[in-house]
Order: structure tokens, then sequence, then C-alpha cells
């Protein structure tokens, strides 16, 4: 489908990609929403939590709500996805990755950009369930790219599916990781290091023979991580092979779902790569939606609803 318009006119402070970015992901606060949990065990032996909350009326639509790298389902963007959600007849199911929850997983493989196999399993949870017969799916940054990748890669997604939206999504991975590694970004980086860094510490203890102190000082930037870590621990050569098996950009072509991406123009963390105006011209059932603002997964909105939170309620009714 051709490029959407878009009429996001923030205020002025919201113009500003990295505040809108900062207000969003650490001031923002949201009310309202009860959470509760349920641990689902995977076919490998490890387990997952989620994060339901409902819509006051019996529900047939479910909305699963993917966060980004080093979130969790308590995320300002989840609890206000999950919030608007219930409010308009979804109930919505939010995921904690593997290791997100505040519990450590119990295999030496984590979580990653493109680990489509447990988004798989949640999807079948659902399904299984019997309560559900419209699942609707909205991932954020890494979310957005497994949501992606997961719609894409595969010819067998259940017809339960009937719409995906991401939003702040890296589509190239790799594109995404140069922006990162550049001095605008470096507290960014920083802290998503730090944190992974701690979660390697905690692997450590439970795989002492996997991971020594010499592979933990020897991260010192986020691709020294995933070269590390998640390549080794999840079946890549190395940092670029994962990247490369793992960005949803390629997957794109592919998708028959009605799908729509939000990339804010003033992203500091996507790359020219991460705007698929190509493909998303050549793909009826993909839609590009570029703001000039919004940071990233930094959107504004009126009474504390973001301007995404009421698009993407939009885009799912109208699908």
């Amino acid at each position: 489908m051709p490029l959407l318009s878009s009429d996001y006119n923030p205020p002025f402070l919201f113009r500003i990609g990295h505040f809108s970015t900062v207000y969003s992901g650490l001031i923002r606060k949201i009310d309202g929403v009860i959470q509760k949990r349920e641990r689902i065990h995977l076919p490998d032996g490890d387990f997952l939590d989620l994060d339901w909350s409902f819509s006051q009326k019996q529900s047939h639509k479910v909305m699963i709500l993917l966060h980004g790298l080093e979130g969790n389902a308590q995320r300002p963007y989840i609890i206000g996805s999950a919030k608007q959600a219930n409010n308009h007849g979804y109930d919505a199911c939010a995921v904690n990755f593997r290791s997100c929850s505040g519990e450590p997983n119990t295999l030496y493989r984590s979580y990653h950009s493109g680990a489509t196999e447990d988004l798989d399993a949640i999807v079948e949870h659902i399904l299984n369930s019997k309560k559900y017969d419209e699942i609707y799916i909205k991932g954020f940054s890494l979310g957005g790219n497994l949501s992606l990748k997961y719609i894409g890669e595969s010819q067998n997604v259940p017809q339960e599916i009937k719409g995906v939206v991401a939003i702040s999504v890296p589509c190239s991975l790799h594109s995404s990781l140069i922006q990162l590694l550049q001095p605008k970004n470096y507290l960014y980086a920083k802290r998503f290091k730090d944190h992974l860094k701690a979660k390697m510490r905690e692997k450590q203890q439970l795989f002492p023979s996997k991971i020594s102190d010499a592979d933990i000082n020897n991260v010192k930037t986020l691709k020294d991580f995933d070269d590390i870590y998640t390549s080794k621990a999840h079946g890549f050569k190395d940092a670029i092979d994962y990247y490369q098996q793992c960005s949803s950009l390629q997957f794109l072509p592919n998708i028959t779902i009605p799908t729509l991406i939000i990339n804010a123009a003033n992203d500091s963390f996507l790359g020219p790569e991460c705007y698929p105006y190509k493909e998303a011209d050549a793909n009826k059932s993909l839609y590009l939606e570029v703001p000039n603002y919004g940071g990233h997964v930094g959107f504004y909105g009126k009474q504390n609803i973001t301007y995404t939170e009421r698009r993407v309620i939009k885009f799912f009714n109208e699908v």
C-alpha cells in the first residue's frame, strides 16, 4: 500500500525525539489496569509469564502486546495499550519475554528479536483456550520486529490473527545497531548494555561453564553482547548472522494479514533500512506511516492516551 499520511502533530516538547522517548519510557504513568498473571510452559521446558487484563464485557477478541528490548508487561507503553484495548472491547495479553517477568528463565537461552517460536506458542495457547476467535498483535521495537517476522516467515499463520501493528520497529537490526552505537544514543545504549550484562551474570550463576568473567568483561557494546551471548545461546554464528536471519525486513513481502508499521522520522534508534517504503508500496496488506515526530516509542496524546494507542484501535476496528 502507498505510504499513509500522518496527522500526528504533538506539542513542541514532544517534537523533540529524545524528550518524547525519555518521557514515555521513564516519566509517563498509567493507572486503572488490573493484571492477572498466567504462567505457560513451553515445548523446550522453559516458561513464559503472561499478564492478562480484561474488557468489562466478555470478549471474543484478544490483543497480544509485545514489549521491546529489556522491557516487560508493566512498562507504560504496554499498560497504556492494555488499558485502551480493554476500554474498546479487547482482552489484553501482555507478554513478558523469557527472563523479563522478574524471574530468570530456566534455560541457557533467553529471548531475542527473532524468537518467533515463543510467539507461536503463545498464539497456540490462546487458541487452545477456545475463548477467542479474533487475535490481534501489537508489538513495540524488538517486539514489533518479532511480530512482523512471525506473520511473514510462515505460510501457516492461524486464520484467527486478523491484524498486526508494529511501532518503532528496527526492521533491519544491523541498521538499528549502527544508530544505537552512535554518540547521540550513548545513554540509551549504556542502559541497555548494563541491563543485559546483569542478566549475563545471572546466567553465569546458573551455567558457570558457559559464561566466564572474561566474557562479561568483554561486553563493551551491544554488538559485543550479541557476539558473545545472543548468537551463541540461540544458534547463530555471530551477531551479524543473527541480525541477518532475524531482521523482519526480508519477510515483509510475504505478509498477507492487514499490518501497520508506525516508525517516527525522528526515531534516533532507526537507520534508513528501518523504513520499508519499497516493501509497503509493493504489498497491499502492508501499511507504513512515518510521522515526523515520535522518537522511539515516544508518541504523545491528550488525556494520557498516546497517538499510537488511538491509532491502533482505529486500525484494528477497521480491518
